[in-house]
């Protein structure tokens, strides 16, 4: 782990640590004297940062994207946290560890893969199976499947984040299946909750900044994640005509609607089921990032984008009521029982 982050910086401070170049620009002084601004990131945050003299050569060996090595100290200027810059290097691969740099799962992805690729192993239907375990198994596809993030900004948007999201679908389509039943296939709920999303691999740019591909810009990852299925659903000989166009369809429809990206509403129970189930985990996915971030108004959250609203904490906003409410002794009424127990 690097020595210091920008969310511990305080004012005076030297520093001699690693940043990721989020930003790099030569300017003028009023008087033409040229500096070179940076804006140098962590996953805590970004600061500043003036290098007033002996930047050229770095300057121009150092592109956004890169992790350098900086020496300085930080400073105020019109109330804003600076880091003024003495000494800079661009720093080795052994020197650093992406997830310093870039939002990253909390979890282990490599034991959340397994998990994900035990999924798909249980699924019982031999077609969808197979499907699902190669691809699974696509030593072009699982490396990047482990680091992509679900989103670039509306839910889950961090390296190892759509993994994630997929575990949580599938254990919502576990237990939707459980309550209906007979009426729904769970092996077909369970392959459009591990495929939806895989075309999110060359649809976005993961390796710095999370950005999308031209790819990704001209066709979409439905339409990228739809070829891929093609593809693999082809090597397999035998596969049937019929199971292939559903599958197609639960990729193509799990937008829900026309304006949202998907060539096709949901037409069967599953497709209609995985779309809601994958827009109810993508706003919870919101509301915990919402949740997370830090905010000016103690019992509100900044405004979330892929809500279009602000979210209550609601655990602060009822306080000391709540804290009652889950330790008050049974039979005894708290401020959310509508009248005495026992009188029911």
């Amino acid at each position: 782990m690097k020595p210091v982050f920008v969310a511990d910086l305080q004012p005076d401070q030297p520093i001699n640590s690693f940043f990721l170049v989020a930003a790099k620009e030569i300017l003028q002084t009023r008087d033409g004297k040229p500096y070179l601004r940076l804006e140098l990131a962590d996953r805590t945050g970004s600061i500043e940062t003036r290098m007033w003299t002996g930047f050229e050569a770095i300057a121009a060996a150092v592109s956004r994207d890169d992790v350098v090595k900086v020496q300085g100290k930080t400073d105020v200027y019109r109330n804003r946290l600076q880091l003024k810059i003495d000494r800079m290097r661009k720093a080795e691969p052994s020197e650093i560890d992406l997830r310093d740099y870039f939002p990253h799962s909390p979890e282990d992805i490599e034991a959340l893969y397994r998990k994900l690729q035990d999924i798909g192993a249980s699924i019982a239907n031999p077609w969808l199976r197979r499907l699902v375990t190669e691809i699974l198994a696509d030593p072009e596809i699982a490396p990047r499947l482990k680091v992509v993030p679900a989103a670039k900004v509306m839910h889950h948007a961090y390296r190892g984040g759509l993994v994630e999201h997929v575990i949580s679908l599938c254990g919502l389509c576990r237990q939707v299946a459980e309550h209906y039943g007979a009426e729904v296939d769970l092996d077909l709920l369970l392959t459009g909750a591990i495929l939806h999303d895989v075309g999110k691999i060359d649809e976005l740019e993961y390796e710095g900044e999370t950005g999308y591909s031209t790819e990704g810009r001209l066709l979409g990852h439905i339409l990228i994640g739809l070829a891929m299925i093609r593809r693999k659903i082809e090597q397999i000989e035998g596969f049937p005509a019929p199971l292939a166009r559903v599958v197609e369809h639960l990729i193509a429809s799990h937008h829900g609607q026309l304006e949202f990206g998907s060539p096709r509403p949901p037409l069967f129970r599953e497709a209609l089921l995985l779309h809601f189930l994958d827009d109810m985990d993508s706003k919870m996915g919101a509301v915990r990032a919402a949740l997370d971030a830090p905010g000016a108004e103690p019992d509100w959250t900044e405004r979330s984008p892929a809500l279009a609203r602000q979210i209550l904490r609601l655990d602060r906003y009822l306080g000391s009521a709540s804290a009652e409410a889950k330790t008050s002794e049974p039979g005894t009424p708290s401020l959310f029982d509508s009248e005495p127990k026992g009188k029911r």
